[in-house]
């Protein structure tokens, strides 16, 4: 292409992998197995409340406020389950303890459909190859579990950077391990404001993953729109 690229990063979460479940059916399935009935709606929406509110509260899983991730998520968990009516400490301490074991797993995430394919080809084109993700630091393991560490160079977490997508330093972080100019690389992600248009303002290319007819955000140009990840190989083949 005429990009001459050397360096592609990518989001994960939606864009190589996603939840095998929604969050609010896994954490009422555990409860189940703990004896205790929770509605897997009820949990999921008090869930998206509690999560929302922690993020406001401790941003980038309380990097900046002596927090550790692992406790960021451990009170999300409690809290969510606290908000759908469970009251046993003892249970949601065990609760929240096995939940975030499991979302270390891949039992827990799938790759989507060309993941695997594209990422495999692009390390044959040659390019240098990097994750840029708003994620703790479970993102290596989880990476590893799913088969798809392997073809990167380094993985960069918002919780290791101690900057979270859209803050244009943590792609400036992934150019420095990447070794390149922000003109040599790309991003590839699903989140309009977070990924495409934050890789923009860091001065590199990106391309926007966006299944046919989700049309939020700006009007791109549509040579910067992946309808799949298959479709990346088209428009930075050199």
């Amino acid at each position: 292409a005429m990009l001459r690229l050397r360096l592609l990063t990518w989001d994960v979460k939606d864009t190589l992998l996603r939840l095998r479940q929604p969050v609010g059916h896994s954490y009422a399935a555990e409860a189940r197995a703990h004896g205790l009935q929770v509605q897997p709606d009820a949990l999921g929406r008090a869930f998206r409340e509690v999560y929302g509110a922690q993020s406001r509260r401790f941003p980038n899983y309380g990097r900046g406020q002596g927090l550790s991730s692992r406790q960021w998520w451990l009170d999300v968990v409690k809290q969510s389950f606290r908000l759908s009516g469970v009251q046993d400490e003892a249970a949601l301490t065990k609760l929240a303890e096995k939940l975030y074991r499991d979302y270390c797993s891949s039992h827990t995430w799938e790759v989507l459909p060309g993941a695997a394919e594209t990422l495999s080809r692009c390390r044959q084109l040659g390019f240098r190859m990097g994750v840029v993700s708003n994620f703790d630091s479970r993102l290596e393991v989880i990476l590893s579990q799913c088969d798809l560490r392997h073809h990167f160079d380094f993985v960069l977490t918002s919780e290791a950077a101690g900057f979270a997508k859209p803050d244009r330093r943590i792609f400036e972080q992934a150019l420095r391990l990447g070794g390149v100019r922000p003109e040599q690389a790309a991003h590839i992600g699903d989140d309009y404001g977070r990924d495409y248009r934050a890789a923009r303002a860091a001065g590199m290319h990106s391309f926007l993953l966006r299944a046919a007819g989700q049309a939020e955000g700006a009007e791109l140009p549509p040579e910067h729109v992946l309808p799949t990840l298959s479709h990346l190989l088209a428009r930075i083949e050199k």
